[in-house]
C-alpha cells in the first residue's frame, strides 16, 4: 500500500480558510466519516463518549493506511 499522507508546504497551509479548523465534536465526526468513505468503507461505526469530550471513535472497514502515514497524519499541516 503506497503512502498517501503528505505535509503541506507552509505557503499552502497558510492559505487554507480558518473555517476548516475542527472546533466541535460534530465537525470531527464528519471529517472522520468522510475519511472512512474516501477509504472505501462499506461499514462505519461511530462511538461518542461524554458528548465527544472524552472519546470520539470511528471504526470502519476501509483500506486503512501504512504505518508511515499513520504517524505522519498527526503532524501539523498533514493532508
Amino acid at each position: 500500500m503506497p503512502d498517501i499522507i503528505h505535509l503541506l508546504p507552509d505557503s499552502v497551509a497558510n492559505q487554507i480558510a480558518a473555517g476548516e479548523v475542527i472546533q466541535r465534536p460534530a465537525s470531527l465526526i464528519k471529517e472522520l466519516v468522510e475519511n472512512a468513505i474516501d477509504a472505501g468503507a462499506t461499514r462505519i461505526q461511530v462511538i461518542v463518549t461524554d458528548a465527544g469530550k472524552s472519546c470520539v471513535q470511528v471504526i470502519d472497514n476501509g483500506k486503512g493506511m501504512t504505518e508511515t502515514d499513520a504517524r505522519l497524519s498527526f503532524e501539523r499541516h498533514a493532508t
